[in-house]
This record gives structure tokens, sequence and C-alpha cells, in this order.
């Protein structure tokens, strides 16, 4: 088995409630399904899939739309791709696997069984997001991002104080990677965190409001993505 970061086979696991508001945390094994998650489709292990973390985060909403999503399907479906952590990389800056949020679904299917995935998905309803064959050939990828980008097209929304959440989660990472730490890592948008994005707009020469919008998504997300391991990963 694959050990994570520190030599431990134990995963922190944060769901943000969508219902409640409140991030929830649960520690599991890799080998325990994920938390909310019907029967065991979906271990803790494959969420994490080749991430090589032991802190991983998703929402209910991603868990329902999989839950429903598996058993209309009615088969085993390979994950290749879950989660990752935006200092990690492997992911364009903005990625919704940096959010905990989409899942790479059927690299061991042959080409016709992965079209007629493709096309469940899109006609499922279940997705936000349903990556075109021309982008992904050899995978299917869904995602359940939600709320308006702060960017023109795609990407993370728009954070301020009082945000909670898995985009909350990736701008602490991010921030924290950085050194620009104060924030913690626990999904809630604080004063710390509010204070650790005036530091990071301050340092970059933009304007210090302490929301986090299209331009300083696109500035932390180009300087943390794939800095790799850092002194000050929360881990």
């Amino acid at each position: 088995m694959k050990q994570l970061i520190g030599g431990s086979s134990l995963a922190t696991v944060f769901i943000y409630n969508n219902y409640t508001g409140v991030v929830e945390r649960y520690n599991r094994s890799l080998l325990d399904p994920m938390p909310y998650v019907a029967g065991r489709t979906m271990t803790v292990g494959e969420f994490r899939a080749n991430s090589n973390t032991n802190i991983v985060w998703t929402d209910t909403r991603m868990i329902e739309s999989w839950n429903a999503f598996r058993r209309g399907w009615g088969a085993p479906l390979f994950i290749g791709y879950a989660f990752k952590r935006i200092w990690e990389g492997g992911h364009t800056g903005q990625s919704q696997h940096y959010a905990g949020v989409a899942l790479d679904l059927g690299h061991t299917l042959s080409s016709t069984e992965r079209d007629r995935l493709r096309r469940y998905a899109v006609n499922s309803g279940l997705w936000s997001y349903v990556e075109p064959a021309s982008l992904t050939p050899r995978w299917v990828h869904v995602d359940d991002r939600y709320g308006p980008s702060a960017c023109a097209v795609g990407g993370f929304p728009s954070l301020r104080l009082g945000s909670k959440g898995v985009y909350v989660f990736v701008l602490q990472d991010a921030l924290t990677a950085l050194g620009f730490t104060g924030g913690g890592l626990d999904g809630n948008f604080g004063s710390g965190t509010r204070n650790a994005v005036y530091s990071f707009q301050s340092n970059q020469g933009l304007p210090v409001t302490g929301i986090v919008d299209c331009v300083t998504w696109q500035r932390l997300t180009a300087r943390a993505n794939g800095i790799g391991l850092t002194s000050t990963v929360i881990r």
C-alpha cells in the first residue's frame, strides 16, 4: 500500500456538508469507504488516487452525485484521478480536482464503453460539468463545481470573510504553501484567512480587499500550483 506523507496509512477526511454549512472531520484508513458513500463504491484510497497526502476534502453534493451515478451505471467504475492538493500540481491552476469535487473515470474501459459512460454522465444530469471527449479521450471527467466563477470562464468562485467549503480549503492550502500562514486548514474563511489574503494581495501589488476575486485567484494559483511540499504546508 502506498504510504501517505509522514508514513501513515490513515487519512483525515474533511466533508463540507452543503445542507448544514458545517465542515465535518473524519479519520479513516485508505481501505475505508469515504463518508456518505453508499456501500464500498469509493474508498478513501480510491478518492485520494495518486495524491500523496494524509488530508483530503470534498462535500456532500459530490458524494451524493457519485452515489446516484454509480447506482445508475450498475457496475464498478475505476477511479483513475480524483483528489489532489494544489501544491502537488498535475492539473490546471483552478482545477476542480484541487477542490475535491472532480473524478476522472473509465480508464480501463474500451473506447466504446467510455463513450457510453460519457453519454450517461451527460444525460444523467447529476454533474455540473462533463468534459467532452475531445479534451479527455482516454477517460471521462465529471465534476460537481458550484457557485459562479470569479473569472469569466471556469475556475473557482469569489470568496470572502464568512465563506465556507471546499474552495476555502484550496485557498488556505495555496496560501499556506506559499508561506502566507495564519488561516489554518479548516474550510472556514475566518479572520486568520482574511489576514493571509491581505498579506498575499499586498505582496503581489494587488488591491488589499481581503476578497479573493479573479485576479487574486489567478495570481495565487499560478504561484502555488505544483510548487511542491514546502516547509509551511499543513499536513
